[in-house]
């Protein structure tokens, strides 16, 4: 079985290196204008560009975008679940996509990096877990990236639902 997943991964990627990421891209921008067409939010600029992951990240820019965000975030969140569904269903596979506005995922990125040091800070200096507050999926990923090489300390993710968090625990 094992054998298996492992040719669907190198089918997946094969697949990816296949349809370039301007493909990708293209595909995304369209479903983004097709779904902002429905907002009231006047001119919009889209662009587009690699991560550090590389993911596609697209940013959107204009006037009055804050309905766009919505209270922390989750307009957002739910924009970015849409457009990756929809690719999903477009292109056969998965690639990740990050929907941005004005650049407010980066701040939330520089946040959630700034949280988790601080975390690791305290969990080494009072030898004890600190259980961070519940965060989404992509809050938690971050928070495990940003202190994967820090080997003063571990995490964790725990907690069900929207209840789910990240614990650091000294090594």
């Amino acid at each position: 079985m094992d054998e298996n997943i492992i040719e669907s991964e190198e089918v997946v990627d094969q697949e990816i290196e296949e349809v370039d990421l301007d493909r990708i891209a293209d595909i995304s921008i369209e479903t983004l204008q097709g779904i902002l067409a429905h907002f009231d939010v006047g001119e919009i600029t889209i662009d587009e560009y690699e991560g550090d992951e590389g993911e596609l990240i697209l940013d959107i820019t204009g006037d009055d975008l804050a309905v766009l965000i919505g209270r922390y975030g989750r307009t957002l969140d739910s924009l970015q679940f849409l457009i990756s569904a929809i690719n999903f269903r477009k292109l056969g596979f998965r690639y990740p996509v990050v929907v941005d506005v004005e650049g407010y995922k980066s701040r939330q990125r520089d946040k959630i990096e700034n949280i988790a040091r601080s975390a690791a800070r305290r969990a080494v200096t009072q030898d004890r877990d600190i259980p961070l507050r519940p965060m989404n999926p992509y809050e938690r990923r971050l928070v495990h990236i940003a202190l994967k090489d820090d080997n003063r300390v571990t995490t964790e993710s725990e907690g069900e639902g929207p209840n789910r968090h990240v614990v650091v625990s000294p090594a």
